[in-house]
C-alpha cells in the first residue's frame, strides 16, 4: 500500500505539503465517503462556510476533486496562484455558461467536479438560497449527484464569523470538522428542492458528531467561569445592584454544590427563584452536585404544581424567604430550604475563600476537577422544565446536556450573542428562553447579562438597559409592547438587538418600535421541547470585500432561518404526509437539540414524534431562501364545513376592523367549541363590549367571508395569560364553553 495516495490535481510536491498543513490544522472525520463511485463523473454538491472548503472535502474525498470557484477571486494574486495550480473552473457572474460549460467537459471526462449552489460563501452561518446552475449541469450530463455537508469550519479564520475574515485568534487545538455525504441520486431525481434538503439533512448528521455535544454541562460552565475569574459575569437588579463576577459565581456554586450532594438524597430538586444570582447559584450548583434542577412555575395553578411535583418526584425546593413571602398560596413542600440560609450553612466566606483562590491560581481544567464533575453528559438528563400548559396539562421536557450545549452553540454560532454583548435577562428561569438562553447561555461563553425579577416590570428593565449599557434584549411580544409608552428613546440607546418569542410579533409593534426608538424587532421561534431556539432572524451580514454579494439574514414577517444543524419537514395534517417544504403544513423538526422524550410519559412521547422527527404542532412554511413563517398553532384552527379556519386570521382582522391594533393589552382571543351542525363553532372572547352584529357588520366591510365570523360573542373581564407572556389557551377554552 503506498504511503501517499493522489487526491488532487496539485502538483505532488504540493499536495504533499497542503495535505500536512491541513491535517496539522484539521482534524477531519467523515461518514459515507464510499458512496462516491470509484469511476465517472460525478457532480458533488456542498454547503459553502469558508476559504478552505475544498481543502477539507478533499482530505474526505476519495477521488481528486475538480472544483468550480468565483472568477473574481482571480484578482488576489493568491487566489489566483491557487486557482492556476488546483485547475479550478472559474465562473463569473457577468458569462456563467463559460464556467458550466467547462465543469460540463470536465463531468463527460470522467471526473468528480465540485460545485456550491449556493454561490458565495455564507456570512451569516446558515444555508443560503440554493441556486439552479448544478442541476442542469446534471441534467445536460447525465451524472449521478451527490450531497455533502461539512461542519465545523463555521467559526475559523477563514469563515466570516464574528463579521469579519481571517482577523480572528487561531484556535490552538487541531480543528474538529466532519463532512456527512449523501447517496447517489441520478440527474433526474435532482432538483433544488432536493438539494436544499439534502444539505439540511446532511447538515444536521454533521452537527451531531460535534465531540463538544457530549461534554458534561456543569462543567464546561466551571471551565468558562475560571478562565476568566475577573469577568464580570452577572448584574443583579433585584434590590439595588449587585455584582458578581466569574470567579464569585463559581466559588458559592462550588461550596453549596457539595452540601447539596451530602444533604438531597433525590436525583432531582426544584427551584422557586426569580432570575438573578440566586438562581445562577442554585441552578449551578444542584448541576455540580450530580442533580437535576427542575425551576418551577410559581404563576401555575396549585393543581399543576402538584402534579409538577409527582411527575418529576420532588421532594426539596430551594427558595428564598422574600420570595415565599410573596407566593403565599404556592404550595410549599416540608422540605423547602432558603438559599442564603444553605450558603451560611456551609461555612460563608470562610468556606468561600479556598474556592475564590483556585479559580484566580488553577487551571480551568483542575478547577473542575476538585468538584468531581465528570467530562461526559452526553444524553443524561441536565435540567426539566414543565410546558406552560397553554393547551392541556404540562408535560415534564427532559433535557439533556447535549441539548442545551447543542442550543448554545446553535446561538453562539450567529452574530447575535457574541461575548461581548450585555443581556437583559428578565424571563422567567422557568420558561425555556430564560433558563437557556439568559442563564445556562452566559455561563457556557461568558456574555454579560443584567437581571431584573420579573418581565413585567418595565420600568425596572428600562432602567436596567440604561444603566448597565445592555446590548440585547429579548422578550414576548407582550412584555416589550409597555416600552412604547413607557421609554424614552435615550434609554434604549445602548441597545443593538431586540428579539422577541414566544407569540406572533404584532405589526404594530414592530412599526412602533422602528419608529419610536429606530430598533427593528427581529422575530425568533423555538419550543420547550426544542431547548428552545430553532429559528431566529439576524442582522444582514455586512459587505466588507469587493466579491462580497449582499446576504439576507433577516426577513420581515418570517422568524428567521433554522439554527446550523437542524433540518426540517412540512407534513399534511390531514393524511401525515411529507410535503415540500415551500408549501403549508405541519413543521416537523430534528436535531441535536430537540428534546428526547417526556419525563416518564412513553404515550406522549410517541405522540410527539413520527419517524424520529418532533411535532412542533405549529402550522408554517419555509421559502426558497430558508425562511420560516409559522401561520398558526394547529390547535388554533378550526374545521367547520370541511374548511381550516385560522383563528389568529380571523383575531387580526376584528382588531383592524374596530382599531384595537394599538391597544396595550390583549382585548379579543377566538377559539373553536364543537358543534353538531359543522363541526366547530367560533366563539370570540372580548374584554370590550361588541354584539355579534356589530362584529358581522364589520368584518364584512372588510370582506371576510361569513364563514370566519363568529357567532359567538362573550364578554369577560380579561383574556387569561401565562406568566410566559402567552395565552392560556386552555383557560380561554374553559371560558368558551361556560354556558351564559
Amino acid at each position: 500500500m503506498p504511503l501517499f495516495r493522489r487526491r488532487s490535481h496539485l502538483p505532488l510536491y504540493l499536495e504533499i505539503v497542503a495535505t500536512l498543513i491541513a491535517r496539522v490544522l484539521y482534524r477531519v472525520r467523515t461518514r459515507g465517503a464510499e458512496n462516491i463511485p470509484a469511476t465517472g463523473g460525478v457532480l458533488l454538491i456542498a454547503n459553502h462556510i469558508s476559504y478552505v472548503d475544498v481543502v477539507v472535502l478533499q482530505l474526505a474525498c476519495p477521488r481528486p476533486i475538480r472544483f468550480v470557484g468565483y472568477k473574481g477571486l482571480r484578482h488576489n494574486w493568491f487566489f489566483n496562484w491557487c486557482f492556476e495550480v488546483s485547475g479550478c473552473i472559474s465562473v463569473s457572474d457577468r458569462q456563467p455558461l463559460d464556467g458550466m460549460r467547462a465543469a460540463m467537459r470536465a463531468l463527460n471526462q470522467g471526473e468528480l467536479v465540485l460545485v456550491f449552489p449556493e454561490g458565495h460563501i455564507s456570512r451569516t452561518g446558515q444555508l443560503m438560497e440554493v441556486k439552479k446552475g448544478f442541476e442542469v449541469m446534471a441534467r445536460q450530463t447525465n451524472v449521478p449527484v451527490i450531497a455533502a455537508a461539512t461542519d465545523g469550519l463555521w467559526g475559523s479564520i477563514f469563515s466570516f464569523a464574528g463579521n469579519k475574515y481571517l482577523w480572528k485568534s487561531p484556535r490552538l487545538m487541531p480543528t474538529p470538522v466532519f463532512i456527512a455525504f449523501g447517496e447517489a441520486t441520478p440527474a433526474a431525481g435532482v432538483s433544488t428542492a432536493w438539494a436544499r434538503r439534502q444539505l439540511l439533512d446532511l447538515g444536521e448528521i454533521a452537527f451531531n458528531e460535534r465531540p463538544m455535544l457530549g461534554r458534561h454541562i456543569g462543567r464546561e460552565c466551571v471551565r468558562t467561569l475560571t478562565k476568566h475569574p475577573g469577568r464580570l459575569l452577572l448584574v443583579d437588579r433585584a434590590v439595588g445592584r449587585r455584582a458578581i463576577k466569574c470567579a464569585q459565581l463559581y466559588a458559592v456554586a462550588a461550596v453549596l454544590s457539595r452540601r447539596i450532594r451530602a444533604t438531597i438524597p433525590e436525583r432531582r430538586v426544584g427551584i422557586v427563584l426569580p432570575p438573578g444570582a440566586g438562581a445562577f447559584i442554585a441552578n449551578l450548583a444542584i448541576t455540580c452536585a450530580g442533580k437535576i434542577p427542575v425551576n418551577l412555575n410559581f404563576t401555575g395553578g396549585r393543581a399543576a404544581l402538584e402534579t409538577t411535583f409527582h411527575i418529576a418526584g420532588i421532594n426539596t425546593i430551594i427558595s428564598a424567604e422574600p420570595v415565599r413571602a410573596k407566593l403565599p398560596n404556592f404550595p410549599w413542600l416540608e422540605r423547602t430550604l432558603d438559599l442564603k440560609a444553605e450558603i451560611e450553612a456551609c461555612g460563608g466566606k470562610r468556606a468561600i475563600l479556598p474556592w475564590l483562590l483556585a479559580a484566580w491560581l488553577l487551571p480551568n481544567q483542575w478547577c473542575a476537577a476538585l468538584l468531581r464533575l465528570p467530562k461526559r453528559g452526553d444524553r443524561e438528563e441536565a435540567g426539566v422544565l414543565f410546558t406552560s400548559g397553554s393547551s392541556g396539562e404540562p408535560k415534564g421536557v427532559a433535557l439533556t446536556h447535549r441539548n442545551i450545549l447543542a442550543n448554545c452553540a446553535q446561538i453562539s454560532s450567529l452574530s447575535i450573542l457574541p461575548e461581548s454583548a450585555s443581556l437583559v435577562g428578565s424571563l422567567p428561569v422557568f420558561h425555556s428562553f430564560g433558563f437557556t438562553v439568559t442563564l445556562w447561555y452566559p455561563m457556557l461563553r461568558g456574555c454579560r447579562v443584567v437581571t431584573v425579577p420579573s418581565p413585567l416590570e418595565t420600568r425596572k428593565i428600562i432602567e436596567a438597559i440604561r444603566d448597565e449599557k445592555a446590548t440585547v434584549l429579548l422578550g414576548a411580544p407582550t412584555f416589550i409592547r409597555p416600552f412604547l409608552k413607557k421609554a424614552e428613546p435615550s434609554e434604549l440607546r445602548s441597545l443593538d438587538l431586540v428579539v422577541t418569542g414566544a407569540e406572533k410579533l404584532p405589526d404594530d409593534l414592530y412599526r412602533g418600535f422602528l419608529e419610536t426608538f429606530h430598533i427593528e424587532i427581529l422575530q425568533g421561534y423555538g419550543l420547550t421541547e426544542t431547548t428552545p431556539a430553532t429559528n431566529i432572524n439576524q442582522p444582514h451580514p455586512p459587505v466588507v470585500l469587493s466579491t462580497n454579494v449582499p446576504q439576507v439574514g433577516k426577513r420581515t414577517g418570517s422568524v428567521g432561518r433554522m439554527m446550523p444543524g437542524m433540518t426540517a419537514r412540512i407534513m399534511d395534517p390531514d393524511t401525515g404526509k411529507h410535503l415540500p417544504l415551500t408549501e403549508s403544513g405541519v413543521v416537523l423538526f430534528r436535531g441535536a437539540n430537540v428534546f428526547e422524550g417526556y419525563l416518564d410519559d412513553p404515550e406522549k412521547t410517541r405522540a410527539a414524534f413520527k419517524d424520529g422527527w418532533f411535532i412542533t404542532g405549529d402550522l408554517g412554511r419555509f421559502d426558497q431562501d430558508g425562511f420560516l413563517f409559522i401561520e398558526g398553532r394547529l390547535s388554533r384552527f378550526s374545521k367547520i364545513g370541511g374548511e381550516m379556519v385560522p383563528h389568529g386570521t380571523i383575531e387580526q382582522k376584528i382588531l383592524e376592523a374596530f382599531g384595537w391594533e394599538q391597544l396595550e393589552s390583549q382585548v379579543i382571543f377566538v377559539t373553536g367549541i364543537p358543534d353538531p351542525a359543522k363541526g366547530e363553532a367560533l366563539v370570540l372572547l372580548t374584554t370590550n363590549e361588541i354584539t355579534p352584529e356589530q362584529l358581522r357588520s364589520r368584518l364584512a366591510e372588510l370582506g371576510v367571508a361569513n364563514l370566519w365570523v363568529p357567532k359567538i360573542v362573550k364578554r369577560v373581564d380579561k383574556i387569561p395569560m401565562l406568566g410566559t407572556g402567552k395565552t392560556d389557551l386552555k383557560r380561554c377554552r374553559e371560558l368558551a364553553l361556560l354556558r351564559d
